[in-house]
């Protein structure tokens, strides 16, 4: 490393925040990227600890020690080439992934880890700014078509990657603008939508064609899933047109509350809600009503869905946000029993600091209506001992709620396309598909592979990418009988 002694003269250097006052009032993303100087000294912070753990916890299997050393040196230009390597979407693992690379750090045993995903942050909004990203089409085209189905990070990763190996990328996607979970169910102040868009240009400059609002299949969505479709394709019809087809549409079948009372107007899924308001942002004319402003918002789950839906409830300006978890509170973890692996722990987003009051352990029981209108739920309190829950005798209560967001996670694929288009289902309803070995990602159809939420259940960002790229390879083997292409 640059310094050896740098993590021993330099403390962590956080990304600044907008006050959260202030950033309630809009949806803009308000937490810049580090200054060149400060991203600087947060590289230095890397340690010459020998065996960098970082690369291990991050799925993708970022070279970190070497692009964190590059931006303290200031060599930005080969810090992006380095990034770019083993990530090709930076700018949303740098703004939305939870970084478990830095839970991995050498010096979190001790100390706070170093800032690894502030300066992927930096590294790649520079060379936005710079001009650095520029597309890279193939040399030779391979005359081979490939059908991607869906356009979340792992779709958008994988069909990148065949475009560069030369092979003619289609991406269908269902709503009415490419991105997936990417464009709507991560609101804006998290994810500015241009910072998609402005990939999407140079994935069309490489050759992928984006094919909007075409739903693959017979069957309509479910509930709660997002879709603009004004036309379908049968899964025959794509298996004729292409060599090749990579299903990578997510865990989008939301997990329902089946209690007393669910039928009342005023329960929504997270995806029916989130989605909307990214609709506005957008500038979409007439889209549904469906407001927290004045409401007592009740948000079940608390995962980083429910974590969206409260920092879009206070830019409603909800007369009150709850949020339940059926789980206990996670307790202060000492990191030297788990490192380098993820430790459950307390972890506080910036929509949490905006305005909630958060509660553990408890279960919702039934809500309750007057009209067809909900207007509270009746919940319980858990005890948790060897790993089972018990409800406390006595512990009973009720809140008001006018408007309650199901954040309980998505339980699997679409299970409608993966049997039209025959695949063999895991346990879970996933589509299934082994990740090493001859095959890889391969369904029971040939030609038909997996990739993402679609193939191992719900999961981030990163890995999704991590599975298109790997699938990508895995699909010009079959295609070409050998792949030059990065796993």
């Amino acid at each position: 490393m640059g310094k050896i002694t740098g993590f021993l003269e330099h403390g962590r250097v956080e990304e600044a925040h907008e006050p959260k006052e202030a950033r309630k009032k809009h949806y803009r993303e308000f937490i810049p990227r580090l200054s060149d100087e400060a991203a600087a000294i947060q590289g230095v912070r890397c340690m010459d600890c020998g065996i960098p753990f970082c690369m291990s916890g991050c799925p993708v299997n970022n070279i970190i020690p070497d692009w964190n050393d590059l931006v303290y040196r200031q060599d930005w230009k080969a810090a992006i080439d380095t990034l770019h390597s083993t990530n090709n979407f930076p700018e949303f693992t740098g703004r939305i992934c939870p970084a478990p690379c830095e839970e991995a750090c050498v010096l979190r045993i001790n100390e706070d880890a170093v800032g690894i995903k502030s300066i992927e942050h930096a590294i790649i909004d520079k060379a936005w700014e710079e001009g650095w990203v520029k597309p890279q089409p193939a040399a030779h085209q391979t005359g081979k078509k490939v059908a991607v189905v869906g356009s979340g990070p792992a779709g958008l990763a994988c069909a990148q990657q065949l475009a560069r190996a030369g092979h003619e990328a289609t991406v269908f996607e269902k709503s009415d603008r490419i991105g997936g979970q990417l464009r709507y169910g991560i609101p804006d102040f998290k994810l500015e939508k241009s910072v998609i868009d402005r990939r999407l240009e140079q994935m069309q400059a490489e050759g992928v064609t984006f094919r909007t609002a075409v739903f693959v299949g017979k069957q309509p969505p479910g509930k709660g899933v997002v879709t603009d479709a004004r036309t379908s394709i049968a899964p025959e019809k794509v298996l004729a047109e292409f060599d090749a087809v990579v299903l990578a549409g997510g865990a989008e079948q939301s997990r329902d509350l089946p209690i007393p009372g669910r039928e009342l107007d005023g329960i929504h899924y997270a995806m029916e809600f989130l989605p909307l308001q990214n609709k506005r942002v957008a500038g979409d004319r007439g889209v549904r009503d469906l407001w927290a402003t004045d409401k007592h918002v009740v948000i079940i789950g608390g995962g980083d869905t429910g974590s969206d839906c409260v920092g879009t409830c206070n830019r409603h300006a909800a007369a009150s946000i709850t949020q339940f978890e059926l789980l206990p509170m996670p307790p202060d973890v000492d990191r030297n029993l788990v490192w380098p692996y993820w430790p459950v722990r307390l972890r506080t987003s910036t929509s949490h600091e905006e305005g909630v009051t958060r509660d553990w352990s408890v279960a919702t029981k039934e809500f309750i209506g007057e009209n067809g209108k909900l207007k509270a739920l009746k919940a319980v309190r858990l005890e948790w001992k060897d790993g089972r829950m018990n409800e406390v005798a006595g512990s009973d209560f009720t809140v008001p709620a006018d408007l309650v967001l199901l954040a309980m996670g998505f339980v699997s694929p679409l299970q409608s396309m993966l049997e039209e288009f025959g695949v063999e289902k895991d346990a879970r309803g996933n589509a299934k598909a082994t990740t090493e070995g001859a095959g890889c990602y391969a369904t029971s159809v040939p030609g038909v592979f997996a990739a993402g939420d679609m193939r191992r259940g719900q999961s981030l960002v990163v890995w999704a990418i991590r599975e298109g790229r790997q699938c990508a390879r895995a699909v010009d083997e079959f295609l070409m009988g050998s792949s030059e292409l990065p796993r």
